[in-house]
């Protein structure tokens, strides 16, 4: 990577600059392991801003960000865990520059669980936003730190599992690995079933919340919608929050 005009002035300047001048307007990089291979992942004093696989991290990052890069000698603490567990920790994110109708849309997924997935219209209803799915979608594609924050849990209602920044392989490839039946899903949107209740709790939950998944099939129900299911005498779960999409 060739360095960058701004550092290389600071480099020749007579005088140390001062303290911390250099992280407030660069930013340091690195190269780690994922869970879909390599990853180029920058971050700042103020925590992980850009995640990135593949080619072209550089100009990428320069074009979106309009910061000068810096190698830096070992990831910030907590970077590897968070990307192996998909759980942040204490590790800091940098989503400086986001609208807040991005950031109310990511501080939504960071909340679905391993395992889990939601589909955009329930984001949009949980912002309340419900007429802004495609919206959502966009921001999603603009999330700045994936698998950071877990944008690939967001699919399709009909069971496809929908566009990713990574793509759509690596999306299918991340959900199989944090144990998302796939298969089962796309079976019952086929079936339009899109919600399922027990009838020994009396709840209604996403196919793939874990309450869901406990629920035996002599006592499985599904239904089309939350309202179908509340009219059949069940009431939401209150871990995945079903009644929270628009139109349900």
């Amino acid at each position: 990577m060739t360095q960058d005009p701004l550092l290389t002035g600071l480099a020749a300047l007579a005088a140390e600059p001062p303290e911390g001048l250099l992280d407030r307007i660069a930013a340091r990089w690195v190269r780690v392991p994922g869970p879909i291979g390599e990853l180029a992942v920058a971050y700042t004093d103020q925590g992980v801003a850009y995640v990135h696989a593949g080619e072209g991290f550089t100009e990428a990052y320069r074009e979106r960000f309009g910061r000068p890069l810096m190698p830096a000698a070992r990831p910030p603490a907590g970077l590897l865990p968070a990307l192996r567990t998909g759980r942040l920790g204490a590790l800091r994110l940098d989503l400086r520059g986001m609208s807040d109708f991005q950031r109310e849309v990511l501080e939504v997924v960071r909340t679905i669980p391993r395992g889990e997935v939601r589909p955009y219209a329930y984001i949009a209803s949980r912002i309340g936003r419900p007429t802004a799915v495609r919206a959502v979608g966009t921001a999603l594609g603009r999330n700045p730190v994936p698998l950071l924050i877990p944008c690939h849990r967001v699919t399709r209602s009909d069971g496809v599992v929908g566009e990713y920044v990574f793509g759509a392989a690596a999306k299918e490839r991340l959900l199989l690995a944090e144990g998302v039946d796939l298969d089962r899903v796309r079976t019952l949107a086929g079936e339009r079933v899109f919600y399922l209740a027990s009838d020994t709790t009396g709840v209604v939950c996403f196919p793939t919340c874990h309450n869901a998944r406990r629920i035996t099939p002599a006592h499985r129900h599904g239904f089309r919608s939350v309202a179908q299911a509340r009219d059949a005498g069940y009431r939401p779960c209150r871990t995945c929050r079903p009644a929270s999409q628009a139109g349900a």
